[in-house]
Formats: structure tokens, C-alpha cells, sequence
């Protein structure tokens, strides 16, 4: 909080600014490991449920179809990338196939889970609009 002006400086939070040195145990070193973790979950459920190689390669990139926003400029490129890119949706998508019984959605959802995660863990953060390259993980 800046205390001159009341405002928070969001940069002051940032992995990349110099504010705050990056740690073995910093927000971005966590958010990494839960991305390993949550990649390894997810991928350990599609084997565990007898889910087909050839499918999990298939959707494995699917969820980065939502960089297509980016045509549209980068306030709608952000917002349709993290939409795609949090574990809202997925979750969302593997509940309600549970809930009406559909395995071949419960697939879909772990390999989007688990392409999340991936994403996670080699740096790819949720996306800010001022352009691809700025993530709350620190810069790309």
C-alpha cells in the first residue's frame, strides 16, 4: 500500500520486479509444485481410469485453443486464456460428468486438469491484459 496515495502497487508483488527475491518457498515456487502435483493427480486418474493414449494426446493442447483471443487484442485474449487456464472449469466439467455419468467427460476434465497444472509448473500463470507475456507468476 503506498501510503501517499492509498493504491497498491501491484508490480510490488510481482516474481520479476526485484521486489521480493524468489525463494525456494516463495508464491511462485508453491504455485509451481501445486502445478507438478496437480499434473501428476490428474494424469495418475486418466491412467487409473483405463483412458486411452491417443485421447490424452489429443486434448493435451486443447485448452491453449483460447490463445485465439488474443486476435481480438490482449484484454479478451487474457480473460478467454485464463478462462481456460484455471482449475474452475475443469473441475466444473469433470463434476458434472460425474453427476450425469459420463466417463468420456471425466476424461476430457483430468487431461484439462492436467494440462493446467503442466502449465504451472514451467511458468505459464494466468494472464494479465497488458499483454501474453505478464502472468501472476512473474513474467514470461
Amino acid at each position: 500500500m503506498d501510503a501517499t496515495h492509498g493504491t497498491t502497487d501491484a508490480a510490488a508483488f510481482e516474481g520479476d520486479t526485484g521486489a521480493e527475491p524468489r525463494t525456494p518457498t516463495g508464491p511462485a515456487t508453491l504455485l509451481r509444485l501445486e502445478g507438478v502435483a496437480a499434473f501428476a493427480a490428474a494424469t495418475a486418474a486418466y491412467y487409473l481410469l483405463g483412458g486411452p493414449l491417443w485421447l490424452y494426446l489429443l486434448l493435451a493442447l486443447a485448452p491453449d485453443l483460447s490463445m485465439l483471443g488474443y486476435v481480438a487484442g490482449p484484454r479478451v485474449g487474457s480473460a478467454a486464456y485464463n478462462a481456460a487456464h484455471t482449475y474452475v472449469a475443469p473441475l466444473a466439467l469433470g463434476a458434472l460428468a460425474l453427476w450425469v455419468g459420463t466417463d468420456l467427460l471425466v476424461l476430457a476434465a483430468l487431461v484439462w486438469a492436467a494440462h493446467v497444472g503442466v502449465d504451472r509448473a514451467v511458468g505459464y500463470g494466468l494472464k494479465y491484459p497488458t499483454g501474453f507475456g505478464d502472468t501472476h507468476l512473474g513474467r514470461v
